[in-house]
């Protein structure tokens, strides 16, 4: 079987599931195997997703449609994730899929925090998959339905981040990352620490240090650097929390991904956006201090592809959606680091079995 054949028979086993499972924990599924078919291990893919679907909860039901009129209440309301899902199908059954997305991604950016950011990065997955399919996406309707079911769950999750103003700074995005401070309890779940952004000291100030982008030429070009910055940092923050430290990285690479569908109108709020939500992961998971950490990293010419290996090895699907992240890092950047980051990762979280 192809590659596209592969990924159409995920989705489609996927899409019994639902987008989270036990409470809060999101159905990463979708990401990861269409990481792993990009990057040619498709033959891995149903032995991967055979243990992993079996955590999975049902798909939700809808119970009561969201209406064109009331979409603002009815944004972030978990309790109706159902009804999001079935919006959405809809939609993209009725409506060209860049269509729908034009109309949607601004009305869902401003809570990118969705999902503790699994809403953006699920559409970043599913719009770089039809990307991948020029001149046939609308006819690929099981790749419509997962670009349905990631914005359904954003929507459903959707999450504002506080005391956030577009950028007016100065500094790049490693500086700016490094001025984010944390916040003081650093316990229990990504609410909790969310909660207290607007009242840290020196939080809104920092976020506003990002030097803004003056086109859309220049926020793309930004979000990459956001997106090299926060991978390189992972190598030596990565243990205040190895799994929700990541997204720091894989967020903004999301949105950096989703912009060719996007009109370049939309690209400046995409980036201040995507910095939102990597500062305020940062925020709420960087440790006190740095660590000096020795990741081995394979030698020779086929490096990339020997560390995404060894995170389709490894198993767990934040090892294996940082890898695809380090990976362009890499590309772009020639930084060894993004790919020890991943060799990091992969030894401070547990496999999964």
């Amino acid at each position: 079987m192809n590659e596209s054949g592969t990924l159409q028979e995920a989705y489609e086993r996927l899409h019994r599931t639902g987008p989270e499972f036990e409470g809060w924990l999101s159905n990463h599924g979708p990401m990861a195997v269409e990481a792993m078919v990009r990057h040619g291990h498709d033959r891995d893919v149903h032995r991967w997703l055979d243990g992993y679907v079996a955590r999975l909860d049902e798909l939700p039901r809808g119970s009561s449609p969201v209406g064109a009129e009331e979409w603002r209440a009815a944004l972030g309301d978990a309790g109706r994730l159902g009804d999001w899902l079935a919006f959405f199908d809809r939609e993209l059954r009725e409506r060209p899929w860049r269509d729908v997305l034009e109309t949607w991604w601004p009305r869902l950016l401003p809570g990118i925090a969705a999902g503790a950011t699994h809403g953006v990065i699920r559409t970043g997955h599913a719009v770089h998959a039809l990307l991948q399919q020029p001149g046939q996406e609308q006819r690929d309707e099981v790749r419509l339905a997962e670009l349905g079911q990631a914005l359904g769950y954003w929507a459903a999750r959707w999450q504002p981040i506080a005391a956030f103003d577009a950028p007016s700074g100065t500094a790049d995005p490693e500086r700016a990352i490094a001025g984010v401070p944390r916040v003081p309890d650093q316990s229990k779940g990504i609410n909790h620490r969310l909660d207290q952004l607007a009242e840290v000291p020196g939080w809104a100030s920092s976020v506003a240090a990002l030097r803004p982008a003056a086109d859309a030429e220049q926020a793309r070009a930004r979000l990459a650097e956001l997106a090299d910055a926060a991978t390189l940092r992972y190598l030596t923050h990565a243990h205040g929390n190895p799994v929700m430290l990541v997204h720091a990285a894989t967020a903004p690479t999301a949105v950096l991904r989703t912009l060719p569908a996007l009109p370049p109108h939309l690209w400046n709020a995409a980036l201040n956006a995507a910095w939102a939500a990597s500062a305020a992961v940062t925020a709420a998971y960087a440790p006190a201090d740095a660590r000096r950490a020795l990741s081995d990293v394979p030698d020779g010419p086929d490096q990339p592809e020997e560390v995404f290996e060894l995170a389709v090895r490894h198993g767990d699907e934040h090892v294996i959606k940082l890898a695809d992240t380090a990976l362009d890092v890499h590309r772009r950047t020639g930084n060894p680091a993004a790919l020890a980051a991943v060799t990091r990762a992969a030894t401070l979280i547990s496999p999964f079995s």
